[in-house]
């Protein structure tokens, strides 16, 4: 036998002798390796909370993250029911996304569909107005993102086009647009005679409200491992506080852009791949001295608004903007979870599942029920989600005490205007309870 074939002999029989051993079966307990997701870590606690009176509000002009714009406790009553639906153009599908909220004021609830076209609503449901945002060389169906916003009495609209729009609010009638550099994917915040926007993620900008002329900008590193998020800047008398898909926070004066410090919210789930993505999908919301933030892959923290010292971190993500009140922080985690967590330290209160797969057959989980909100309104917590339903939940507790159908579900976040909520349907609809 030459040299190789007796290699060969010899390998053959090394592993046939390695197949007759036995398998060693180690003793102990199997654990899953991602046993977050399956095994209740919370032990949940009814606790009372003090909530603010109910307020007959006549506008909702923003995302909540800002604190002189968000309704501590909207009117609205204990158990609503859909009023009507109305059109607003296209709605989700394969290709095209919706992302902005709906604004209102004025008696007027103002959308965008999944292919940038912008429509004025009445309380009613009749349509005051439509106009497509789409420029003049650029397919609709190319349309990626967007949000609204309404101060100093124009309509603000950031598109996936790349400009930031003002109009006129009861015509529709462009008033100014400046070219962003980059797609508008989150949503504006209007304060004092500026209005601020993230665009491209990784692009802060500060422009006149009047003219739509730059006053400032701000950059931070680009990242391409981002969300389509409609996150928000937030505002205060002193500060602007940027967030970029990096996971950075960055905290100017709010009228000179000079920069007053950084933060970054760092850290992923174990397992889990989508956790490699770290944008900052909840908008930092400012309440009092703290500001909150979270990212997409499981960390949420405070922060002194002064000095961006971190003042806790929980190991739940976001994909949304939290709820702070009656020192509690309210949100939809990234594993569609309704928490209540403790403002002092983080620590969770109480956890109620929400619905997650779309499809519950193993081989079948991927896509994911999309949950909007919480927002507090009528003394309770409301859920707009995919799957179909408006629910309510009290926060003491965190028990389920409502649910009515949201025809073709959800695909924002709900807001409420004089005892009216509004959220807007995957099917390119409007819907009003009350």
């Amino acid at each position: 036998m030459n040299t190789r074939n007796w290699i060969l002999a010899l390998s053959g029989a090394t592993m046939l002798a390695a197949c007759a051993e036995k398998d060693v079966i180690l003793p102990g307990q199997r654990e899953d390796l991602r046993a977050e997701d399956t095994v209740a870590d919370v032990v949940n606690e009814r606790r009372a909370i003090s909530v603010p009176a109910q307020t007959r509000n006549s506008s909702w002009t923003h995302r909540i993250g800002t604190q002189a714009f968000r309704v501590s406790n909207a009117s609205l009553s204990t158990f609503p029911q859909l009023a009507w639906s109305a059109g607003i153009g296209e709605g989700n599908s394969r290709k095209n996304r919706m992302s902005a909220d709906p604004v209102a004021a004025d008696g007027l609830i103002y959308t965008i569909d999944s292919q940038a076209k912008l429509q004025a609503t009445a309380t009613n449901g009749g349509v005051v107005w439509t106009r497509d945002l789409t420029p003049p060389r650029d397919d609709s169906e190319d349309a990626l993102g967007g949000g609204l916003a309404y101060g100093s009495g124009k309509l603000f609209v950031a598109t996936g086009f790349g400009s930031m729009v003002a109009l006129n609010p009861k015509t529709g009638a462009v008033l100014w647009e400046q070219e962003l550099g980059g797609i508008g994917s989150g949503s504006p915040t209007v304060f004092g005679d500026l209005v601020y926007i993230v665009s491209g993620d990784d692009n802060g900008w500060a422009l006149e409200v009047e003219t739509g002329r730059i006053a400032w900008q701000l950059s931070s590193v680009p990242n391409v491992n981002n969300i389509m998020s409609a996150a928000a800047p937030a505002l205060n008398d002193r500060f602007a506080i940027f967030p970029f898909g990096s996971g950075e926070l960055q905290a100017t004066f709010r009228n000179g852009g000079f920069r007053v410090w950084d933060a970054g919210i760092s850290g992923e789930r174990p397992g889990r791949a989508r956790s490699k993505i770290g944008d900052i999908s909840g908008d930092p919301v400012i309440e009092g001295s703290k500001v909150y933030a979270a990212n997409h892959s499981g960390r949420i923290v405070a922060l002194n608004i002064e000095s961006g010292e971190r003042l806790w971190t929980a190991t739940e993500g976001a994909l949304g903007p939290v709820w702070p009140v009656g020192g509690s922080v309210f949100m939809v985690n990234d594993r569609n979870k309704l928490l209540r967590l403790d403002s002092k330290d983080g620590s969770v209160i109480w956890s109620v599942d929400l619905p997650k797969f779309v499809e519950s057959r193993p081989t079948r989980q991927a896509a994911l029920y999309a949950h909007y909100g919480p927002i507090l309104a009528g003394g309770r917590l409301v859920v707009a989600s995919s799957d179909g339903l408006l629910r309510i939940f009290d926060p003491a507790s965190g028990a389920q005490v409502h649910a009515v159908e949201i025809p073709g579900g959800a695909a924002s976040s709900p807001i409420v205007m004089n005892g009216t909520l509004y959220v807007v349907g995957g099917k390119g609809n409007l819907h009003a309870f009350r």
